[in-house]
C-alpha cells in the first residue's frame, strides 16, 4: 500500500516551510521516545537520528534558499507487511 504525502510544485518559503514542519514532527517523535524511559542503547540511537535530521533540514534550507524558481516535491510512503 502506498500513501502519497506530498505531491506539486512549492514556492521556496512554502517548501521549507513544509519540509520544516515534517522534520519537526520526527524529531518530537524521537524527543517522545526518549522522554518514556527508552534504554540508554535507544536514547543514543534516537539522539543521532535527531541530529540527523536537524543537519539534513539545514542542507535542504540552504538548497531550497539557492533559486526562486520554485521545487517539485513527491513524498510518498510506502507501506509494506514485516515477515
Amino acid at each position: 500500500m502506498n500513501l502519497q504525502l506530498i505531491q506539486g510544485q512549492f514556492n521556496s518559503k512554502e517548501a521549507i516551510d513544509i519540509i520544516t514542519q515534517m522534520i519537526h514532527v520526527k524529531i518530537k517523535f524521537h524527543e517522545n521516545k526518549i522522554n518514556s524511559g527508552s534504554s540508554e542503547e535507544d536514547i543514543k540511537y534516537r539522539e543521532s537520528k535527531i541530529k540527523k535530521l536537524q543537519k539534513d533540514l539545514y542542507e535542504f534550507r540552504k538548497f531550497a534558499e539557492h533559486g526562486d524558481d520554485g521545487l517539485s516535491i513527491q513524498s510518498t510512503i510506502v507501506f509494506e507487511k514485516s515477515n
